[in-house]
């Protein structure tokens, strides 16, 4: 009897050492719409909740917004407290403009380094860049680790420009190098509304780079009935993705999914989120 008890413990002791290494992830990447007061019928202050409570109820560990202003993120945050939250505004480097934060759980991660650049020639400073006619471009990037298991990556988020196509294939050559520059060898997950469906050259230049894959394409089966803009419902029968998750080889992918949720017959946002389950195995 004394040996079968030993035998059975040791048994549920390496179940949850295998469970500890394989570390699991839930991203996410999440266009909010920004704050504009024009969008009669779909203002922030009424999706505000509706966006916190999918966050909330997917129970992503890390997700990527864009165009989210300081008080649409503040707002999330306040909503949302166990999540910390990094990036800065594209306009100052500080809070004006949009920004392509990065949210992760305070209590499963720690945050050892963070940074922003520009998506333009001069990414050190906000600036315009390439054939960009309107928007400052930022990406912002955070180094975490997992408490539990030591674990240390990259979370880089990202949104291209809408406009300018030299813009949006620079950007990727800017991304990947940055990347390359800031993580070196570490494990990246790259997020981020790229205004590229599978088709566009930036989308491609980042998925065949050998450098990054895209998580839709390792998934084995992606849920994919929608596309991932939908124009508040405007825009409900098209089949691309423009908003995309990017990882190193370093991650499997468990699931990829277009969360199509809506509230009232309203839609939280202009896009739709995209979740990715991920693992990060023991090196």
């Amino acid at each position: 009897m004394k040996l079968q008890r030993a035998l059975y413990f040791l048994i549920v002791f390496c179940l949850l050492s295998g469970s500890a290494s394989a570390q699991q992830l839930t991203v996410g990447s999440f266009n909010i719409r920004f704050d504009n007061p024009r969008d009669e019928g779909n203002l922030w202050a009424d999706r505000a909740p509706a966006v916190a409570a999918l966050l909330q109820f997917h129970d992503f560990d890390i997700f990527g917004t864009q165009e989210g202003l300081k008080n649409q993120l503040d707002d999330i945050s306040k909503a949302l407290p166990g999540y910390a939250r990094y990036g800065k505004g594209r306009d100052d480097g500080q809070e004006k403009g949009e920004h392509s934060a990065i949210f992760f759980k305070k209590d499963r991660f720690k945050l050892l380094k963070s940074g922003d650049f520009w998506l333009s020639q001069t990414p050190d400073k906000p600036s315009l860049g390439w054939d960009a006619t309107c928007c400052n471009r930022i990406c912002s990037w955070v180094y975490l680790q997992d408490q539990q298991t030591k674990k240390k990556f990259y979370v880089f988020n990202v949104h291209y420009d809408h406009q300018g196509v030299q813009a949006r294939q620079e950007s990727s050559k800017l991304i990947l190098s940055k990347i390359k520059e800031i993580a070196r060898q570490e494990p990246v997950i790259l997020t981020g509304d790229f205004n590229g469906d599978h088709n566009s050259e930036w989308y491609q230049a980042v998925a065949n780079s050998g450098q990054l894959y895209d998580t839709y394409k390792a998934a084995k089966n992606p849920y994919a009935l929608n596309a991932s803009f939908n124009a508040f419902g405007k825009k409900l029968d098209g089949q691309e993705i423009i908003d995309h998750v990017f990882t190193t080889k370093d991650f499997k992918v468990q699931k990829w999914g277009v969360l199509t949720d809506t509230y009232h017959g309203k839609f939280p946002s202009d896009h739709f989120p995209i979740l990715v389950k991920l693992s990060m195995g023991a090196k």
